[in-house]
């Protein structure tokens, strides 16, 4: 048998244990380079630059109608 509380938890006490349970947004900010969406202090995904110089080169994807 599991145990049961014997006295109900107010809605005060059940919502002050869930305050930390609410999702946060990710911090993005624009690259100086190309303009997209990326994680500050992080190397660009889209176009491998950090800090106005190319850190690591990024291969274009070629179309398949090419």
């Amino acid at each position: 048998m599991t145990p049961h509380p014997k006295r109900k938890h107010s809605k005060g006490r059940r919502d002050r244990r869930r305050a930390h349970d609410a999702l946060i947004a990710v911090n993005t900010v624009a690259c100086s380079n190309c303009g997209a969406k990326r994680l500050p202090h992080t190397v660009c995904s889209s176009c491998g630059f950090y800090n106005g110089r190319e850190v690591i080169q990024v291969k274009k994807e070629k179309k398949a109608s090419e």
